[in-house]
């Protein structure tokens, strides 16, 4: 400690910022060894992770049906209920945005809030010992400070949350239209819809590995029992995204009425092209706007 601090006061000559440095350091030592002894304990208390590691012990080389067959036995739960989703799993906001950042854990909800439970705690007590070697702040600022390491606690996890679902879902949205087009292909060469979802996921596993782990799960869902819709449906709430959601819509139109599953993908594609081409041709008209800025408070001062 008396080494690392002496490395920063030598670096930094004045005195206060490098005691200011010196706590960073260590609240973000403490926080990760926190969050690491924490997930630590979670993943090592949890009897379905034990048990899944027992039987990949047992069962080394066998195949994945008869994997999923024992867990589902040591676990005291039918295959069914191991992978289809719980009922009402969709009120809940918080489980939908993680399951949306790509967080399919059942204790992912209880982890989540132990995180901002915890980083409401240490970013507070963070502060309040910086503070203490700055004598010159006032209680006001004393005061204004914890507020506002508590709100820093309190908005940072949902933040970065919010950022998980925004980049998973642009990855989604990418690989959307390749996925849709090779379906249409297995579709129009006779493959069933359950079928050529498992070819098109196999086929993107390399390029689009969060879509092709979606499908899987479509087709896991259906093979234990659950409604072929009703697993889109829930891809689509897991995903978040609006096309989806219209993909599912059109498909379950197409089987309720009896229309050709492949006329009904080949003219979704069709109009998802036009969306694609529209959002493109947005993005364009927006570029003229956006070089407002850099042009007026980068370029045009330097003429002068």
């Amino acid at each position: 400690m008396d080494y690392l601090y002496g490395l920063i006061n030598s670096t930094i000559l004045n005195a206060t910022d490098a005691r200011l440095i010196f706590l960073l350091l260590i609240g973000l030592t403490v926080l990760v060894i926190c969050l690491g002894v924490g997930f630590t304990v979670i993943s090592l208390s949890d009897p379905l992770r034990l048990k899944m590691m027992m039987l990949r012990k047992q069962t080394h080389g066998n195949g994945n049906s008869g994997n999923d067959q024992l867990f589902a036995k040591a676990s005291g739960t039918s295959l069914s209920e191991s992978i289809a989703p719980k009922e009402g799993w969709q009120d809940s906001k918080t489980l939908v945005r993680l399951t949306n950042a790509g967080f399919r854990k059942s204790s992912a909800v209880a982890d989540y809030y132990a995180i901002r439970f915890l980083l409401i705690l240490l970013f507070p007590g963070i502060a309040l010992v910086a503070t203490q070697f700055v004598p010159d702040m006032s209680t006001n600022h004393i005061a204004s400070t914890l507020v506002l390491s508590l709100v820093a606690g309190i908005i940072l996890p949902s933040y970065i949350l919010d950022k998980l679902i925004a980049r998973r879902q642009r990855a989604l949205r990418n690989a959307f239209p390749d996925a849709l087009d090779m379906l249409v292909v297995c579709i129009e060469a006779g493959l069933g819809l359950q079928m050529a979802l498992q070819r098109v996921a196999d086929e993107i596993q390399v390029s689009h590995p969060v879509l092709a782990d979606e499908l899987h799960q479509v087709n896991n869902e259906t093979r234990v029992g659950v409604d072929r819709i009703v697993a889109l449906r829930n891809m689509a709430i897991r995903t978040g995204l609006e096309d989806i959601r219209g993909l599912v819509a059109s498909l379950d139109q197409s089987v309720r009425f009896g229309t050709s599953i492949a006329d009904t993908l080949r003219v979704y594609s069709d109009e998802f092209r036009d969306k694609r081409l529209q959002r493109a041709e947005e993005m364009a008209a927006k570029i003229a706007t956006k070089l407002i800025f850099p042009l007026t408070f980068c370029l045009w001062p330097s003429f002068f």
